[in-house]
């Protein structure tokens, strides 16, 4: 029990300071407020369905998600996306890819920057895990893995049951050779029913996956 209040105590520390932090950004990666429409909160889009769908319908299409238009129209319709609802969890894995795709997080179409969508998003709700799931696994991808693992971590702690972050936290763990945490976080993982079996495959071959 009192492990337990201590950790959450601890998340509660994080999301402060991270708010607080991210907050003196906020000349840098604009206002939340003052978009056209919304913002809106995505962890409520069963509820604010039709306005979600008003955004999707011209501003997300299939091609918006899957980086099939052209670049900047792409990057655009992010931007618009993403300030109407900057937690949008789609649209900042697209932006994440596009970063990824493009080699730079200053793209032509885009309002900000690639890192102030996320600090935007942190900043309207630093409670939504999966958004820091999707930021860890776009700074492992461009080779951050401290700040990665940094964020799901945090991930992990607001939401224990974060299969996907628990996953990537194992194959991050399991490259730096901590086989007892990539262990740790693989069981989560698959107790949570993560699909792909890569991770226990690779725990396997080296005889640190406990049946």
């Amino acid at each position: 029990m009192k492990e337990s209040c201590y950790k959450g105590f601890l998340l509660l520390i994080i999301i402060v300071l991270s708010f607080q932090v991210h907050a003196q950004q906020d000349n840098i990666c604009g206002p939340l407020k003052g978009a056209h429409f919304g913002p809106f909160d995505y962890l409520d889009r069963v509820q604010l369905k039709d306005k979600l769908d008003m955004v999707e319908a011209y501003h997300f299409a299939p091609e918006i998600e899957k980086l099939k238009a052209g670049t900047q129209r792409v990057a655009a319709d992010l931007n618009y996306t993403l300030q109407a609802w900057p937690n949008h969890h789609r649209a900042l894995a697209s932006l994440a890819k596009l970063a990824i795709r493009e080699k730079t997080t200053s793209i032509p179409g885009l309002k900000y920057n690639v890192e102030c969508y996320f600090d935007r998003a942190f900043r309207w709700r630093s409670n939504d895990s999966t958004v820091r799931s999707i930021y860890g696994s776009y700074l492992s991808k461009v080779g951050r893995s401290s700040s990665a693992i940094e964020q799901l971590e945090i991930a992990v702690r607001i939401k224990p049951d974060n299969a996907t972050a628990h996953y990537n936290l194992g194959l991050m763990y399991f490259d730096k050779a901590n086989y007892d945490k990539a262990r740790f976080h693989a069981e989560r993982a698959y107790e949570f029913d993560f699909p792909l079996p890569g991770l226990r495959n690779k725990l396997i071959r080296i005889g640190k996956w406990k049946k």
